[in-house]
This record gives structure tokens, sequence and C-alpha cells, in this order.
């Protein structure tokens, strides 16, 4: 079995999408993402990352807004 054929499984891809957003992805598991990683399988996942990551953010400033008392927009 070569590496093409391997499939990664979701923690494996959501590993990498989280190091890689956070600039502290490996060459070693880029080199892998790269020949044995399903291109759909990183959108999608990258996608969800950055909602989420959008949302979090979202939701701390509303939270300190509410702490400064200053009303939400």
């Amino acid at each position: 079995m070569t590496q093409r054929d391997e499939r990664m499984g979701f923690w494996q891809v959501m590993g990498s999408v989280l190091a890689a957003l956070l600039g502290v992805q490996s060459e070693k598991n880029r080199q892998r993402d790269f020949t044995s990683g399903s291109p759909f399988a990183f959108i999608a996942v990258g996608a969800a990352a950055t909602v989420v990551l959008i949302g979090l953010i979202w939701l701390g400033v509303r939270l300190l807004l509410a702490q400064a008392g200053h009303p939400a927009p």
C-alpha cells in the first residue's frame, strides 16, 4: 500500500488543520497531508474550524463588552 492509498482519519485531518491554522505544522506532516489527504476533507474541516474560531472570538467580545457594562450592538 503506497502512501497515496492511505486515507487520513478525521482526527488526523483535524490535527493538521488546527496546526496549520496556528502556523505550527511540521514539514513531515505537511508532506503527508499533500500526498495522502483528500483536498475536500481539508477544505471542509478548515471551513468549519474557521467558522468556530470566528464564533468564539465573537462570543468572547460580547462577553467582555457585557462585563464592561457596554450594551451589545
